[in-house]
């Protein structure tokens, strides 16, 4: 069962609403849905969120380390609390994945995200849990980084949130340790696809 649900993101307003934080955007509906409040916890470098479900402590957690050093917090706390990596799920920005979609995984590499390379180092395995929530390619290797740190377009916008929004209703099966249901209701309860982003030209710069 998922004990500790963490969402990657940046700290700051400038970063509020970039691709980049769409695990920020999890962690802060799933605190609604569970009527939470995310506050700062110095010893945790992030801002927490906890409750009781059917007699087990549930956490959420937003590490306030910048991405690339969001292992800290996370092993922070799961050490502190007992927390043992297969009771982690950690929701992230993934460029593989459309917007509109989201996918579950266990364990394997960081593939290149910040967030992931850091937690893979502080606990010291990959083997937890991952929501990659889709926020599309730009279709440029070069443009990857100016892209997850910009804002999405609206319809974008809309459509990862609408995927946070059902990747929510497999949080009862998360919690009850339902794993294989909880992938089969976030893995087929995705919506038709979002046109994906234009490939710009030579000259060109994104646009969203």
């Amino acid at each position: 069962m998922i004990k500790l649900f963490v969402g990657l993101g940046n700290p700051g307003p400038e970063y509020e609403a970039t691709r980049h934080n769409a695990g920020f955007w999890w962690t802060e509906a799933l605190a609604r849905e569970l009527k939470l409040n995310l506050a700062l916890d110095k010893n945790y470098h992030g801002r927490v969120a906890r409750t009781t479900i059917k007699g087990q402590t549930v956490w959420l957690l937003e590490p306030l380390t910048f991405m690339n050093l969001s292992g800290k917090s996370v092993a922070a706390l799961a050490r502190f609390f007992k927390i043992v990596p297969e009771e982690i799920l950690v929701a992230h920005d993934e460029l593989d994945i459309v917007p509109g979609q989201a996918k579950l995984k266990f364990g394997g590499s960081h593939a290149g995200h910040n967030g992931l390379r850091d937690i893979h180092a502080q606990l010291g395995t990959g083997d937890y849990w991952r929501l990659r929530i889709g926020v599309g390619h730009p279709g440029v290797k070069s443009e990857v980084i100016n892209w997850v740190l910009k804002k999405p377009s609206q319809e974008h916008r809309v459509a990862i949130e609408d995927s946070i929004a059902r990747a929510l209703k497999a949080v009862p099966d998360l919690l009850a340790g339902e794993m294989e249901k909880a992938t089969m209701l976030i893995h087929t309860s995705a919506p038709q696809r979002p046109k994906p982003p234009r490939k710009p030209e030579a000259d060109d710069s994104i646009n969203d």
